[in-house]
């Protein structure tokens, strides 16, 4: 019963997220423009202006280098040849594997943040953090909207993954601010 109320309310708030979207598209191709918002406990640079202040799930896409596991096995008394060192092949080598696909590229260090849209960039307070990871419009190479998500590529770093109900909101909103900062 709890999980029909909380699908409910998703949907819900999917909705009106998606509304909201729709609305800023029509606004912005209207002729409006960003309304600025004012953002509490966040300095903004001289001249930036704030668009958006809201929470997100974030994630970064980028993969590691490989940390191969020790091997594994067992000592053997045996009768005959003594104590000594039994390896487990198999083992090692499914160690191995798992090793090698936890450092592929994926989506890593999923966390809630605070997401500040400004005319200069993306800024993001990642949960338990102290100090704000800036985005800057001006190293933007792509926005890619999802139901939900949105994908931000950068020249720089690591693709930057924003989703939740303030998502589809912001991969509309970031585009003319990109654009203005790009010149196109």
């Amino acid at each position: 019963m709890w999980s029909r109320r909380r699908d409910r309310a998703e949907d819900t708030v999917r909705a009106d997220a998606a509304q909201a979207a729709s609305a800023l598209t029509q606004h912005l191709q209207d002729g409006g423009g960003l309304v600025p918002v004012q953002v509490s406990g966040f300095a903004l640079a001289a001249g930036e202006l704030a668009f958006a202040d809201v929470q997100c799930s974030a994630a970064r896409f980028y993969g590691t280098d490989v940390g191969y596991p020790t091997s594994i096995g067992y000592f053997e008394h045996h009768p005959t040849f003594g104590r000594r060192w039994v390896s487990n092949r198999r083992l090692d080598a499914r160690r191995r594997q798992e090793a090698e696909d936890a450092a592929l590229p994926q989506w890593r260090d999923h966390t809630a943040a605070r997401v500040v849209l400004t005319s200069a960039g993306v800024r993001l307070l990642p949960r338990g953090a102290r100090e704000w990871m800036p985005f800057d419009h001006a190293l933007l190479t792509g926005v890619t909207a999802e139901p939900g998500t949105v994908v931000l590529s950068y020249s720089t770093c690591a693709p930057l993954l924003l989703s939740g109900p303030s998502a589809p909101w912001l991969g509309i909103a970031i585009k003319p601010c990109s654009a203005a900062i790009n010149g196109s």
